[in-house]
């Protein structure tokens, strides 16, 4: 995939991806179904930006001459030019070449570090470790205030959290998020696309990230899990 255009501000699915990153473990939640969100939230990212619409029975399809500049968006964006595509198929085709390219560029922008170590005292390796920007922490502290404290979203961070929820990787979050009744619910509207007040003006994007959130769990819950 090429990645060589890059915005300065982080695309979607690198937040998500850096949310999905846990720095006690040095892991990625849900690393089983993980190319389905991920590929969601560069749909997701491409609706926001206007560069993607919905066309007949629920497809998606790019809006014509409004490209993204941002290479992690672009392959997709290119992909449902060609013509209207159903969102798992669409998911299948962009979501498995992305963990790579998107775990890069997070160490690149020092959100996320690497550490080289040996494992039984002879084989080298790499390991992740939380970065040095806390930008992880900013995110998690926007998601917790629409979860926990019931805050109006901006469309972004309820496209973040809704994908966060369709992951199925909420529970690990509990000692920041608690997995309360409450959480459960509002996750599930922002699924849904009921993103309240301050989102009034996204129309086009709550439909397309709903469906594509639907989508994506859908997928998900016919996996197997670890």
């Amino acid at each position: 995939m090429t990645t060589e255009a890059r915005s300065d501000a982080p695309t979607l699915v690198e937040d998500l991806l850096l949310l999905l990153f846990q720095p006690r473990s040095g892991t990625i939640a849900g690393e089983n179904t993980l190319f389905y969100v991920l590929g969601g939230a560069v749909l997701a990212d491409l609706a926001l930006g206007d560069h993607l619409t919905t066309a007949d029975r629920g497809r998606l399809r790019s809006v014509a001459d409004n490209p993204p500049s941002d290479g992690l968006l672009r392959p997709a964006w290119d992909y449902l030019t060609e013509k209207p595509r159903g969102v798992q198929t669409a998911l299948a085709a962009i979501g498995p070449a992305l963990r790579q390219p998107v775990l890069e560029r997070l160490i690149e922008r020092g959100d996320i570090d690497q550490e080289p170590r040996k494992v039984l005292g002879l084989f080298r390796t790499t390991a992740l470790r939380d970065g040095r920007t806390e930008r992880r922490a900013g995110l998690l502290a926007d998601v917790r205030r629409v979860l926990v404290d019931g805050a109006e979203p901006q469309a972004r961070v309820a496209a973040l959290a809704a994908l966060l929820s369709a992951s199925g990787t909420l529970p690990q979050f509990d000692r920041e998020i608690p997995w309360t009744s409450s959480v459960i619910s509002r996750a599930k509207e922002l699924e849904r696309g009921n993103w309240g007040a301050d989102a009034a003006a996204t129309a086009v994007t709550r439909t397309v990230t709903a469906t594509v959130v639907n989508s994506a769990i859908a997928a998900i819950t016919v996996l197997p899990r670890s």
